[in-house]
């Protein structure tokens, strides 16, 4: 076994942030340079990033800095691909950041993004997709090794360190039950682990649709440079509308069936706003705050973006539930593996996941001495060794504190602390030293 997959394999052990790991710095570094080395020679942008930066070995974890793509790089492709349906380009841009071959998909006769994405997730690229709360989504390949390996690691880090997933559970989930984004991934995984036969309740089983995203997006861009035309916008309003009626019913009958399970221990995943939707519709019908069993698990977090809540929500949440299990965790779309939240409220990192604490313009590595008493801020970057599918570094918009002495709840260092925050906010720029070096690589693979 080498040592990157002795690495990722620890998650599964029990005991995995209880055992000590006194040489796992320099582990984690051979297993680095195993995963270059390797990669190097599968992704031609990497190899020539490595040729200019002069790194031919990683002997130390600032040899990675200058290696990491920026989140921006897995949304470089040109615009005019998607609107004008170039399936067979987007392939091509995709093949730029991808270990195997993706160019070999058939894509003769596809209609939209959504048709684009089924017919490589059915060739075993097992694309992601983010949000797109930015007007443009990235595409993230990984493989489907990578897939049951990233619920795997889910089964070991969701409940922990309380409780552990064993399939016994009724769930709720906001979250509709099939799409190709993380969120509905990270749901789905959580149905699998968590839930008992038939027991597993999303909001809807309308599947999430890049192409309704992108389209909606398209026409705020317009309308917000005049373009629109008064039918466009009549149009989606009557469809905005009969939407938000559906997903308003269906909402009403996931909380009906919620209440009716409170007493039991359940699992329940929102959103922040999902979840005060959910207080609104159980005090319209009598019920109080809490009451819900206290092995019940309740995760709450972001959606914030473009959304107006209360001063007072979290407050509001925390009294409905009342006392239950508020498990967790730090993750994001482009990293596999999840940083679980302890009983002092700090993030944990799982052996396979390198941490990088970099600049504020992610050029230069940060460590212990660069803060006080070991507390360190800065922008979050990480090497996930999980990957198969594709380069697993990169350089996040999270600006996050980390401290690295053990935690207070006795288990060793370094942890996050809960202060994540954003460099920048949606629809602002966010410089990262080395984002416009990596595109213009991407761009140049591409061909006019």
């Amino acid at each position: 076994m080498s040592v990157r997959s002795e690495l990722v394999d620890a998650a599964v052990h029990e005991d995995v942030f209880d055992r000590s790991y006194p040489d796992l710095e320099a582990r984690q570094l051979e297993a680095a340079r195993e995963l270059f080395a390797e990669r190097r020679e599968q992704i031609p942008v990497l190899r020539r990033r490595a040729a200019e930066s002069g790194v031919d070995e990683i002997r130390s974890l600032d040899d990675l800095v200058p290696l990491l793509f920026a989140h921006t790089s897995y949304k470089s492709y040109p615009a005019s691909f998607v609107e004008q349906g170039r399936w067979d380009r987007l392939l091509q841009w995709m093949q730029t950041l991808s270990t195997q071959t993706v160019t070999d998909v058939d894509v003769q006769g596809v209609q939209d993004v959504d048709d684009w994405m089924d017919r490589l997730r059915a060739a075993g690229h097992m694309v992601l997709a983010t949000s797109g709360s930015s007007g443009k989504v990235s595409f993230l390949n990984h493989t489907r090794g990578d897939s049951e390996k990233k619920r795997r690691h889910y089964r070991r880090m969701s409940g922990w360190p309380y409780v552990k997933a064993d399939n016994s559970r009724v769930v709720f989930l906001t979250s509709p039950s099939k799409g190709p984004n993380s969120a509905i991934e990270a749901a789905v995984n959580s149905a699998a682990v968590w839930a008992r036969p038939g027991e597993a309740h999303f909001l809807t089983d309308e599947p999430l649709r890049l192409a309704d995203i992108s389209a909606s997006a398209a026409l705020n861009k317009r309308m917000a440079e005049g373009l629109a035309t008064p039918g466009e916008i009549a149009v989606a309003q009557v469809l905005a509308q009969v939407r938000a009626e559906r997903m308003n019913a269906a909402l009403d009958d996931f909380v009906e069936k919620l209440l009716a399970h409170r007493r039991e221990p359940i699992v329940v995943s929102a959103l922040w706003a999902q979840h005060m939707a959910i207080i609104d519709r159980a005090k319209a019908l009598g019920v109080e705050d809490g009451g819900f069993h206290p092995d019940s698990l309740v995760s709450a977090g972001g959606g914030l973006k473009g959304v107006s809540l209360p001063e007072d929500y979290r407050e509001r949440v925390d009294r409905f539930y009342g006392k239950v299990i508020r498990n967790n965790a730090y993750g994001m779309t482009e990293m596999a593996q999840t940083c679980p939240k302890c009983q002092c409220g700090r993030y944990h990192r799982p052996p396979g996941l390198i941490w990088l604490l970099l600049d504020r313009d992610g050029e230069r590595l940060l460590t212990a001495e660069d803060g006080e008493d070991g507390v360190v801020e800065g922008r979050f970057a990480f090497l996930d060794l999980l990957y198969e599918g594709r380069w697993g570094g990169l350089i996040s918009g999270d600006k996050v504190t980390i401290d690295f002495k053990d935690c207070p709840c006795g288990r060793a260092g370094p942890t996050i602390l809960d202060t994540i925050s954003r460099y920048a906010q949606a629809g602002e720029s966010d410089h990262i030293g080395c984002a416009g070096t990596i595109d213009a690589y991407i761009r140049g693979a591409v061909a006019p």
